[in-house]
């Protein structure tokens, strides 16, 4: 049988309804738990039962460098002004010939927090923005 590597994790990108953005340079946090739920049977006294309780999403952070393109601040300044515009996307993982092989979709999500860049006048980094996205729903597709 043939060796199959896993998949490295510098090769993604990142597609938002509507949204055209340059390269990204990480995504985080994406993923899921489900809180159990326990109770005890009267005729069992000695241990619980555990059933799956509610599932919750954990906060996608995106970070990019910056640039001219302000798509991704303004969708953050709606949801400041009140104006809460949801949208779905996705993150995906390629081999190292670009090709897709896994997708993430995310559902309902909206900008919560806005990080602008570290400035230093003693550094010669890339300027980094960073966003993080409270999703309702991920998928594997």
């Amino acid at each position: 049988m043939a060796r199959i590597d896993p998949y490295r994790n510098f090769r993604f990108l990142i597609e938002i309804d509507g949204i055209t953005q340059a390269g990204f340079n990480d995504c985080s946090g994406f993923g899921s738990s489900t809180d159990p739920i326990e109770y005890r049977e009267g005729g069992e006294p000695s241990y619980t039962r555990k059933l799956p309780g509610q599932t919750k999403y954990n906060n996608v952070v995106l970070k990019w460098g910056i640039t001219d393109s302000k798509e991704l601040h303004d969708w953050y300044t709606q949801i400041v002004k009140g104006q809460i515009v949801r949208k779905n996307g996705s993150i995906v993982l390629m081999d190292t010939e670009g090709t897709e092989k896994i997708r993430w979709n995310f559902f309902d999500a909206w900008p919560t927090k806005y990080t602008a860049p570290e400035l230093s006048a003693k550094a010669n980094d890339i300027a980094i923005d960073a966003m993080e996205l409270a999703v309702e729903r991920l998928e594997r597709a």
